[in-house]
């Protein structure tokens, strides 16, 4: 099974490139975990909403069929890195691949979210995506040490 993070647009940054790597790299002794980027829908031409439809036609395309979908929003349930450490298990314990999706400056279309199986939020603040992505991998890597009795994880 395998967890794709399916986001909008690429992370520019050589930093937060860097670091992205580094947990998807960490992850691995217990999660695989594969980035999938879509292009973003652009400065120029159309509204907000025009932009997100684009993304997410370019999202579901991205999404390996029979995978169950996770939508990360500021407006998803708020979980902590135990909680989510505890869906992981589940995730993988059902066998089936997780598509996670990160949208882009104008966020997930509305329908998308609706139609995903989780809505999970990271933050209740708005996050530039390429940050949120990076949240993202180093929860995820959390949540493979929290369940392998790994010592990184330091909260309660």
């Amino acid at each position: 099974m395998v967890f794709h993070v399916v986001a909008v647009g690429r992370i520019r940054d050589a930093g937060i490139r860097a670091s992205c790597d580094e947990y998807i790299r960490r992850a691995g002794r217990g999660l695989t975990i594969v980035e999938r980027e879509i292009a973003d829908a652009g400065r120029r031409g159309g509204t907000a909403s025009e932009k997100r439809r684009r993304e997410r036609d370019l999202l579901r395309k991205a999404i390996p069929s029979r995978a169950q979908t996770v939508a990360l929003t500021r407006t998803g349930h708020a979980v902590t890195s135990r909680e989510l450490a505890d869906r992981v298990q589940r995730w993988r314990e059902s066998a089936r691949d997780v598509a996670l999706l990160l949208g882009g400056a104008h966020g997930l279309d509305p329908e998308l979210v609706a139609a995903c199986d989780a809505q999970i939020s990271l933050s209740p603040l708005t996050l530039p995506h390429d940050l949120a992505r990076l949240m993202l991998l180093e929860q995820l890597y959390r949540a493979s040490t929290l369940l392998d009795g790994h010592p990184y994880h330091k909260g309660g």
